[in-house]
C-alpha cells in the first residue's frame, strides 16, 4: 500500500506540474531594483516538434468562441428546389464541406459549421470568431461559385451580337474539371494592360482535354466564361489550346482576385445558398463576457471550497487541493485538445465543479457513516471510498449519456446541432470524467497520505 500510494502522488505531482506549465499565459513583469528595470517573461508556452520533414506546431493559447472573441455568425439558406428529396440531405453536407473549405481560406481560427434542417427549411450556420471583414468573409462563403464556359450557338458576327441575340450556350467544360485557380499579373500580350491582376486555371486531365476540343472548334470566335451567371470575360479564340491552362482576365481589383481564386479553389457549392441573417459580435462585448464568466467561476470555485472547509475541516481542504488540481487539468486540457470555449461551455465548466465536488460529498458523508459505527478511521476511510464508488459510477454515467446526446456528434436530424449546446457539452463531458480522476484518485491518494503521516507523528 506504502509502495501503491507513492506511486500515485508521484503521478499526480507530474501531472499537475505539466498542467501548471501548459495553463500559465504569457507573463511580462516589469521590476525596479535600485534604479533598474528587470524585465523577462514566462508563460505562454507552445509546442513545436520536429522529427526529420514532420513538425507539429501548436499554440497553448485559449481558443475563444464567437461570443467571447467577437466575429460573425451568418445563417445561410440553402434553396433545395432543384434537388431530389432523396438527396437534399447529401447535397446539404456537401455544402457544408465546401464551405469549410472556404473558410479555411480565410485562416479563422476554429470555425464552428454546422447544418441544421427543420421541415424543408435546410440551413448551414456559419460562425466565425475573431473575423473582422465581415464583407468579405460573407462574399466568400455565400457565393456558389459555379464556373462554366459557353460558346457561340450558330453562326458567329460580332460579340455584341452574341450577347444581344443570347447565343451562348453551355459547354461540356465546368468548374469541376478544375484542377487549381492562381492569382498572377499579366504580362505583355496576356492582357490589355501591362500587370493587371489575372487569374490562371489548370485543368485536371480529363478538363484539358475538353478544354482543348472547346477551343479547336471555337477558333476566331469568343469563349465566354462566367461565374454563377456573371461573365468574366469572353476572350476570342485565335488557335487550338493544348496544355489544360487557361487565363481570366476581367479588370479586377487585387482583392477581388485573391477572392475569386479562393472561391474557385475551394470548389462550387451544389446548391445555391442564401444569408438569410447575419450577425456581427463585437470584440469589446466578448471581453465583457470573458470578465464576467471569470469573475463567476472565481466567486462560485470560491463558495465551494468554503463549504468544503466549513463541514469537512480537514478533508475540506485536501478536497479542495484536488479541486484545485482538476482546475488545473482541465484548462490544460482545453489548450491542447483545443477546446474552442463559449459562454456555454463556462457554464458547462462551472457545473462540472459543482460535479466534483459531489463526489468528495458522497465519499465523506460514507466515511462518517463508517465511523459512528465504530469502524477506525482508515478503515473508514476505505469502506467510504468503496461504498460511494456505486452511486459515483451511476450518477457520472447517467449525466455522460447526457451529454452524448447533447453533443450529438453524429448529426442526428432529431437531436439539437447547435454549437453552443455542443460546446456546453463539450466541457461538461470533460470536466465529469476528469472529476472522476480527482475526485477518487486524487482525494483519495492525498487523504491517505496525509493520515498516514499523522499516525507516524502519533507514534513518534
Amino acid at each position: 500500500m506504502k509502495h501503491h500510494n507513492r506511486f500515485w502522488l508521484w503521478l499526480i505531482t507530474v501531472i499537475t506540474f505539466i498542467s501548471l506549465l501548459i495553463s500559465i499565459p504569457e507573463i511580462n513583469p516589469h521590476i525596479s531594483i535600485f534604479g533598474k528595470t528587470l524585465d523577462f517573461s514566462f508563460g505562454g508556452y507552445s509546442i513545436n516538434w520536429n522529427l526529420g520533414s514532420s513538425q507539429f506546431v501548436r499554440s497553448l493559447d485559449i481558443v475563444k468562441g464567437l461570443d467571447l472573441a467577437g466575429g460573425v455568425r451568418a445563417t445561410l439558406k440553402a434553396d433545395m428546389s432543384g434537388v431530389a428529396d432523396e438527396d437534399r440531405q447529401d447535397a446539404l453536407e456537401s455544402a457544408q464541406l465546401v464551405i469549410e473549405r472556404r473558410v479555411n481560406f480565410l485562416g479563422v481560427s476554429e470555425p464552428n459549421i454546422y447544418p441544421s434542417k427543420s421541415g424543408d427549411d435546410y440551413r448551414i450556420i456559419v460562425e466565425l470568431p475573431g473575423v473582422t471583414d465581415t464583407n468579405q468573409a460573407i462574399d466568400l462563403i455565400g457565393q456558389t461559385a459555379q464556373l462554366q464556359f459557353r460558346e457561340v450557338d450558330g453562326e458567329f458576327t460580332s460579340l455584341q451580337d452574341a450577347f444581344v441575340n443570347n447565343q451562348f450556350k453551355d459547354t461540356e467544360l465546368t468548374g469541376k474539371y478544375l484542377k487549381r485557380a492562381y492569382l498572377e499579373f499579366s504580362q505583355q500580350g496576356q492582357s490589355s494592360v501591362a500587370n493587371e491582376p489575372i487569374i490562371r486555371l489548370t485543368f485536371n486531365d480529363e478538363g484539358a482535354t475538353l478544354f482543348e476540343t472547346i477551343t479547336e472548334r471555337n477558333v476566331d470566335k469568343p469563349l465566354a466564361m462566367y461565374l454563377d451567371e456573371l461573365l468574366l470575360s469572353a476572350p476570342t479564340v485565335s488557335q487550338k489550346i493544348s496544355g489544360g491552362q487557361a487565363i481570366i482576365s476581367g479588370g479586377f481589383t487585387v482583392e477581388e482576385a485573391q477572392l475569386l481564386v479562393k472561391q474557385l479553389n475551394a470548389g462550387a457549392l451544389p446548391v445555391p445558398v442564401e444569408v438569410v441573417q447575419q450577425e456581427t459580435i463585437g470584440p469589446t462585448l466578448g471581453e465583457q463576457s470573458v470578465n464576467k464568466s471569470l469573475t463567476a467561476g472565481l466567486v462560485g470555485l470560491g463558495l465551494v471550497i468554503l463549504f468544503m472547509i466549513l463541514n469537512y475541516g480537514r478533508l475540506g481542504i485536501l478536497a479542495s487541493v484536488a479541486l484545485m488540481i482538476y482546475g488545473l487539468i482541465t484548462l490544460a486540457l482545453y489548450k491542447l485538445i483545443p477546446v474552442t470555449l463559449t459562454l456555454s461551455g463556462v457554464a458547462g465548466f462551472i457545473l462540472s465543479i459543482g460535479m466534483a465536488v459531489d463526489s468528495n460529498i458522497l465519499i465523506f458523508e460514507r466515511m462518517k457513516e463508517e465511523i459512528r459505527a465504530g469502524k477506525p478511521l482508515h478503515q473508514a476511510m476505505e469502506l467510504g471510498f468503496g461504498r460511494a464508488w456505486d452511486s459515483i459510477r451511476d450518477a457520472n454515467v447517467a449525466t455522460l449519456i447526457t451529454v452524448f446526446i447533447l453533443f450529438n456528434p453524429f448529426n442526428w436530424n432529431f437531436l439539437v446541432t447547435s454549437g453552443m449546446v455542443r460546446g456546453f457539452a463539450l466541457t461538461l463531458g470533460l470536466g465529469i470524467a476528469i472529476s472522476l480522476f480527482s475526485g477518487i484518485i486524487v482525494t483519495r491518494t492525498l487523504i491517505r497520505v496525509f493520515y498516514r503521516t499523522q499516525r507516524i507523528k502519533k507514534n513518534d
